[in-house]
């Protein structure tokens, strides 16, 4: 009657919770090494690439990470692999659509506007 997995994957969820972190690390790194060349590009008056090119890699290793990590939690709860997979293959791909988003937006927002523009204490 009640469905408990001979082998839960603890392996895979410690691998996507990995994935996930270190593809977020090297998102960091690249988003503050494109914030920092923007200076630089405006006093040449070049109009600057889009960021998102250099994004889309680690953007994907987080979601896959992410992807991986949720679905083999479900399964460690007790979700069948196919039930599992259908729930959380498309809340962790909805979920990161809508960041990548909200990440393109703010990120012509503070091209357009400058960094002091994200200056939410202000707003008080």
């Amino acid at each position: 009657m009640y469905y408990y997995p001979v082998h839960p994957p603890y392996f895979l969820l410690l691998v996507g919770l990995l994935i996930a972190i270190t593809s977020g690390i090297a998102l960091s790194g690249t988003l503050k090494v494109i914030v920092q060349k923007w200076p630089s590009e405006r006093a040449k008056n070049v109009k600057p690439a889009s960021p998102l090119k250099q994004l889309i890699v680690p953007f994907i290793g987080i979601t896959g990470g992410t992807c991986l990590f949720l679905t083999s939690g479900l399964e460690i709860f007790g979700f069948p692999t196919l039930l599992a997979l259908g729930v959380g293959l498309p809340i962790s791909l909805l979920t990161c659509l809508l960041v990548w988003v909200q990440l393109g937006s703010m990120l012509e927002f503070v091209k357009r506007q400058g960094m002091q523009s994200l200056d939410l204490d202000s707003l008080s």
